[in-house]
């Protein structure tokens, strides 16, 4: 255990020795982990919870009053802080975004593996289950799943529908990009030395071809975050998320239906635009910086033995020696 430790430790530490070279790695990491942590301490980021309506010294309710009266966002068409619900909102986004991108990753890690090892009749259906799925349109098939989740009245929240419809439609590009990569390793040396020493199936999966492959998934969970929340923030748009839980397309959805354009209240839709673009931009620029450095390594593992390179001479000897064999 003490070994491994040690091990742990010396990976980390060459991980952000080459991470901390990347400015655009960094960024992304900030953008991420500032949003993170303004949703977990909401509210040590505001006094108010999102349903205090903000009132004036006679009483009555701030409707659409700018920074300049209420700081720092102004309130919106109820007299309720805008900060406070963007910092709260930030919770939901976020949960839902990174809950719908996990199942994505676990769903299409499992058909990408199954797929990819066993091969055969096996692959031929996964793949064409995925297929179907990438063929139909997003948008309409998840409005029609959520519709139909809402009107069959199962008691549950309308933010656990959309993690599971968001789930269940965007693990298909995660599951041809495993798919990919298994293709490649089980043809690989260690693979069979493995199979030659009686390896079993799932022995070969966890041992040899999951630790090679999770570098990969790890990355590509990471873009996945960006499109889960990105959607989740355009369902709510839409209406169809939850009008009791503060999210930033719900503030978007209230701002548009309640004329905050025509009120001249940009300080009602513009902020929760700005987190969208702020969350999203985070994990795209973290995601393709992880896939650079993580991507698996594959001519190189514990089974593999020792390769023997042989080192080409360089020009001048090549030169040389031909002068030598003129002469």
């Amino acid at each position: 255990m003490n070994e491994r430790w040690i091990l742990f430790k010396r990976n980390v530490t060459d991980f952000w020795r080459t991470f901390r070279r990347n400015k655009l790695g960094l960024i992304g990491a900030v953008l991420v982990l500032s949003a993170v942590l303004v949703a977990v301490f909401a509210p040590a980021f505001s006094p108010y919870k999102p349903t205090d309506v903000i009132r004036d010294e006679n009483g009555r309710g701030l409707t659409f009053a700018p920074p300049s009266v209420h700081g720092p966002l102004g309130t919106d068409d109820a007299g309720r802080d805008v900060w406070t619900q963007l910092v709260y909102g930030a919770r939901i986004s976020i949960m839902v975004g990174f809950l719908a991108g996990f199942i994505a990753m676990f769903i299409g890690s499992l058909f990408g593996i199954t797929a990819g090892y066993y091969g055969g009749s096996v692959d031929t259906l996964l793949m064409r289950i995925t297929d179907i799925l990438l063929v139909i349109p997003d948008l309409p098939l998840m409005l029609v799943l959520v519709a139909t989740m809402r009107q069959m009245d199962l008691h549950i929240s309308p933010l656990i529908v959309l993690v599971i419809v968001i789930g269940l439609l965007y693990w298909t590009s995660t599951a041809r990009l495993i798919r990919s990569q298994v293709l490649t390793i089980k043809e690989r040396q260690f693979v069979a030395r493995a199979r030659a020493i009686g390896a079993g199936h799932a022995h070969i999966i966890r041992k040899h071809i999951l630790p090679q492959i999770m570098p990969l998934i790890v990355a590509n969970t990471v873009l996945i975050l960006s499109t889960a929340i990105l959607v989740e923030s355009g369902l709510a748009f839409l209406g169809l998320g939850d009008p009791t839980q503060p999210s930033w397309g719900t503030m978007l959805n209230f701002a548009f239906d309640r004329s905050a354009i025509t009120n001249g209240a940009w300080w009602f839709y513009l902020p929760p635009g700005f987190a969208i673009v702020w969350v999203t931009l985070g994990c795209v620029l973290l995601g393709n910086v992880l896939e650079e450095m993580l991507n698996p390594r594959l001519t190189e593992h514990h089974l593999e033995g020792e390769q023997h390179m042989v080192s080409l001479p360089d020009a001048q000897s090549l030169s040389g020696s031909g002068s030598e064999a003129v002469s």
